[in-house]
């Protein structure tokens, strides 16, 4: 197999999305494919979106979420995933990238990423935009994990999901995961309206992912080891490798298990590239990054400044241009909405964006010494940036 470079997929994408076929379309496409079609705001033809992914009609339909695997972060490392590459023409990656992949939204993180794939929508809508923002209602930041500082889950996502949809035609659907995210803000956020079925093992949720299926119906698994692996080691480490190899496993063993007429999809929210510590920007040595800035949020690779009351966004944007040239797309917010960074934006979650959106490129982050811990700054697998090494992601299907 011919991997290609992978520093050539750390380069910017053109900073607009793509929605037609991205982590949005998923769960319409896999609605349509079992004869409930489910609608959105930003999808309004469910049967599209199943055209557009190529899924197949099905009795059931089971979707698989790997947390942390982009697309190149998988073909590079294909070696440890052998149902995986079954899947796809592994021997011409860039060939089958069309076929097999998809984009995520943008930011590339979890919180924003689940929001859209659980609604079906984009970051612009649901109001989750990243891993921090603004909380306008009290002037501070917020956390979108844990929603700390955040209004209630309910309360700041207030699009509905597919699953609430499917679930309102009558359509059982399923969420597998593990039991300290039954009631998570995340999952209240995004995935609400499923059954959940909690299992401690990561086998034990394979199987029960499968024998959810033997009832027509939608469910959904998340893996989530791959992206822990990343953070804590990066995703060339053999800690990887072997999170890799688990998933693998999982995803293998769902085909095993599930019943004839099911199809399998398996995406990813985000991919992930690895952090160099000498081209890291802390704007605690900067005063001219910080000036104006009155708060921080979004993560070290997709950065959001809220500008001070009497302070010029354009101004502030200019000087962080200057100062990151090619390390950085320093855009204001009418320029990122502009563009469709984030979808289609509604009245109420405009306030929620920062004045001045930055997104890193290459192997940049940015950060701020002031607030951070070490630990964090240091942390080598990172991602919430717009490269391909973050933006693609596996878009795999199987049908027993």
């Amino acid at each position: 197999m011919v991997v290609p470079d992978f520093s050539e997929k750390d380069v910017l994408r053109k900073v607009t999305s793509d929605y037609s076929r991205s982590l949005s379309t998923v769960l319409p496409a896999l609605t349509a494919a079992i004869g409930s079609p489910v609608d959105t705001e930003f999808h309004p033809n469910a049967k599209l979106c199943q055209q557009r992914l190529g899924v197949p009609d099905a009795r059931s339909a089971i979707v698989i979420l790997i947390d942390g695997l982009g697309y190149w972060n998988l073909v590079d490392r294909i070696g440890h995933a052998p149902y995986l590459r079954s899947l796809f023409d592994a021997s011409d990656p860039e060939r089958s990238a069309g076929r097999h992949s998809i984009v995520t939204c943008y930011p590339t993180t979890t919180a924003a990423a689940i929001g859209s794939f659980g609604t079906g929508t984009c970051p612009g809508l649901t109001g989750m935009l990243g891993y921090t923002q603004l909380n306008p209602r009290t002037g501070r930041i917020a956390q979108m994990i844990q929603f700390k500082g955040a209004p209630k889950p309910e309360e700041l996502q207030q699009e509905p999901t597919v699953f609430e949809k499917a679930a309102a035609k009558n359509v059982p659907v399923t969420s597998v995961g593990l039991p300290a995210f039954k009631c998570s803000p995340l999952t209240r956020a995004a995935l609400r309206g499923t059954t959940y079925v909690p299992d401690l093992d990561p086998l034990g949720r394979a199987e029960q992912a499968a024998k959810c299926a033997r009832k027509p119906g939608l469910t959904y698994l998340y893996i989530r080891v791959v992206d822990k692996a990343g953070h804590h080691y990066g995703w060339q480490s053999d800690e990887w490798a072997t999170s890799l190899e688990l998933a693998d496993r999982q995803v293998r063993l769902v085909r095993e298990l599930a019943p004839a007429g099911t199809v399998i999809a398996v995406v990813a929210d985000h991919g992930m590239v690895t952090m160099d510590s000498s081209l890291q920007i802390d704007v605690a040595q900067e005063p001219e990054l910080s000036q104006g800035v009155a708060l921080t949020g979004g993560e070290p690779r997709a950065l959001m400044l809220y500008a001070e009351q009497e302070a010029n966004p354009d101004a502030i944007a200019q000087r962080w241009r200057n100062r990151l040239e090619e390390q950085a797309t320093v855009m204001t917010k009418n320029q990122a909405i502009n563009a469709g960074l984030f979808g289609d934006v509604s009245e109420r979650v405009r306030p929620m964006i920062g004045d001045i959106i930055v997104l890193c490129a290459g192997r940049t982050t940015i950060v701020d010494s002031r607030i951070q811990q070490e630990k964090a700054m240091a942390m080598p697998g990172v991602h919430g940036s717009w490269t391909e090494a973050e933006a693609r992601i596996p878009f795999l299907l199987d049908l027993n």
